[in-house]
């Protein structure tokens, strides 16, 4: 079953309005893993306007009590990422091309612009044990590419298909999205997904586009867990991806 990997970077954004630490981020950590969840993910950018290096460390030691649940750091290998990886080695280590100050990660790479560049990075994080993912645009034809520089994984940017869902370009969209997976999977790659899924497009997403073993989910799950609390939200979600297994309603 996919596995859901929960992004912590909102609960973090909201720690730093004040200076007296709450909510904690491995507070909410241990929470959502209590509730099921298989991951976390966090995304440290040079600002620290959310996940501070601190949390980054902190989440490390604290997973280490949790054998079998997947640390996942993102960020731009080209902004310093790459130290972080050799000091903490993640799991996972996710590459986004978002720029410093970019309010969220908005596309995926240019491997014909970026590939070569990302190569070394690539390597660098095998060299400490950290499994990697490219963060791509729904364009089957990249995904060879991607395993040519030594990815591991491609993390399919979801946005364009949630911004298509209930419109005229809903099934157009998700086709893209799912012979883009079926091109991953072809190329030898493992396939992620993130961005802006929720409990409304989740289990459709993943019904149409087979063998998805990671979706990170941060911004819906945590404004959910406004309404149901975070480990309510946590068994709605794992609920969907089940739906997914079943025929459509």
């Amino acid at each position: 079953m996919t596995r859901l990997s929960v992004n912590l970077n909102k609960v973090a954004l909201l720690r730093n309005q004040r200076t007296i630490g709450i909510p904690s981020v491995v507070h909410a950590a241990r929470l959502v893993l209590e509730a099921g969840a298989e991951g976390i993910t966090v995304h440290p950018r040079p600002d620290e306007r959310h996940v501070r290096a601190t949390d980054v460390d902190e989440l490390a030691a604290f997973l280490q009590q949790w054998p079998g649940i997947e640390y996942n750091i993102e960020g731009n290998p080209l902004h310093n990422l790459v130290p972080i990886i050799q000091r903490v080695r993640p799991h996972q280590c996710t590459y986004v091309p978002d720029a410093p100050g970019a309010t969220t990660s908005d596309h995926g790479w240019d491997l014909a612009r970026d590939g070569e560049r990302l190569r070394p990075l690539i390597e660098a994080a095998h060299a400490v044990g950290s499994r990697v993912s490219l963060f791509m645009d729904p364009d089957p034809a990249a995904m060879a590419a991607a395993r040519a520089l030594g990815a591991d994984r491609v993390e399919l940017y979801t946005e364009p298909y949630a911004r298509a869902w209930g419109t005229a370009d809903f099934a157009s969209t998700l086709e893209r999205y799912r012979a883009a997976g079926a091109a991953a999977r072809a190329a030898g790659l493992g396939l992620n997904a993130g961005h802006d899924l929720n409990r409304d497009n989740l289990a459709p997403f993943l019904r149409a586009v087979e063998g998805v073993d990671e979706v990170s989910i941060g911004h819906a799950l945590i404004a959910d867990a406004l309404e149901f609390g975070l480990a309510t939200t946590i068994g709605l979600y794992l609920a969907e991806i089940r739906r997914a297994g079943r025929p459509a309603d």
